[in-house]
């Protein structure tokens, strides 16, 4: 059993479920949120889930940051392959 990150400082556990349970059930918030169209998104997932995650980001038109990691779980970026490259603007010194 683990927990299931469903926001900034708040998680799910479900005691008397499977590891199994656990990992539908991230990867259907998962599937939800890229389902809105969002733009980018940032969320934290068991490594475990990592492979399936991957095989939703191409079915979706995403792309997939990883970013920091801990034992069981890893932090990823998913970015919307609609999205423009966020540019600003870079004074040059002449």
């Amino acid at each position: 059993m683990h927990h299931i990150h469903l926001a900034e400082g708040m998680r799910l556990r479900f005691p008397a479920r499977s590891a199994d349970f656990d990992q539908g059930v991230e990867i259907g918030i998962v599937a939800a949120l890229m389902s809105q169209d969002l733009t980018e998104f940032t969320r934290k997932i068991s490594r475990d889930n990592l492979g399936q995650v991957r095989a939703l980001v191409e079915q979706f038109g995403y792309r997939l940051v990883e970013g920091s990691e801990d034992a069981d779980f890893i932090e990823v970026n998913f970015l919307s392959r609609t999205a423009r490259p966020r540019l600003r603007v870079v004074h040059s010194r002449a």
